[in-house]
């Protein structure tokens, strides 16, 4: 009897002892944090893609704008080749050569193909989105609340007013990007969503001469 008490209490001592060791000898973390996931080389790649593109419109925006008498500070871009679920339009600043602000923005029902490319035109009822420069014109409360005037800058946007072609916000555009998802789409207006077009509404109601919004491909 007197064994067996020996051998438990022999047991139990060396099981605090390494509680013990443990408690002692426990390794310390410091400054550990978790990191977010490397970005791929395929989603660099194609930032710098877009972002060269944005760049290369925007010093063509220049030249028009100069001998045109639009905003020479702020212009609006819109990427159609990237799909809709990703940011597309872009508020550049001209001075800096920056990108100021990104939404979403759709494309027109129209424009949809069978092949993921994009479809445009100028034809009236075709729901395409027209690529092309353009003016934004007078703000006015419209089916959709809040909404800017559009006028056709280019042969294949001329169209644009007597198509009702408007800058105006939805509720079923979200403010962040959901790709690989698409977004909703328009009957060829540039539809963003509400919050966003309260940005670009401080751009455009501040500024004493109209903004450029070019749309490209």
């Amino acid at each position: 009897m007197a064994s067996k008490i020996i051998g438990v209490s022999i047991v139990l001592l060396i099981a605090i002892s390494s509680f013990g060791y443990y408690l002692y000898h426990q390794p310390i973390i410091i400054g550990f944090e978790k990191t977010e996931q490397p970005v791929t080389i395929e989603k660099t790649e194609s930032y710098k893609e877009t972002l060269s593109r944005v760049r290369q419109k925007a010093l063509l925006a220049k030249d028009y704008i100069k001998s045109h008498h639009f905003n020479k500070t702020t212009c609006f871009l819109i990427d159609m080749r990237l799909p809709s679920g990703k940011y597309r339009f872009f508020v550049y600043n001209l001075t800096s050569d920056t990108i100021e602000k990104e939404g979403l923005v759709t494309h027109g029902s129209g424009s949809v193909s069978e092949t993921n490319e994009l479809i445009f035109s100028n034809t009236p009822n075709s729901n395409c989105t027209s690529i092309g420069k353009y003016k934004i014109g007078n703000a006015y409360e419209g089916k959709f609340g809040l909404a800017y005037k559009l006028y056709g800058l280019d042969i294949t946007n001329s169209n644009a007013f007597e198509r009702f072609i408007v800058l105006h916000a939805f509720e079923c555009v979200p403010d962040n990007e959901v790709a690989p998802q698409p977004i909703c789409v328009s009957l060829g207006c540039p539809t963003v969503s509400t919050a966003f077009l309260q940005q670009l509404k401080t751009y455009i109601d501040k500024s004493s001469k109209p903004i450029l919004l070019w749309i490209y491909y």
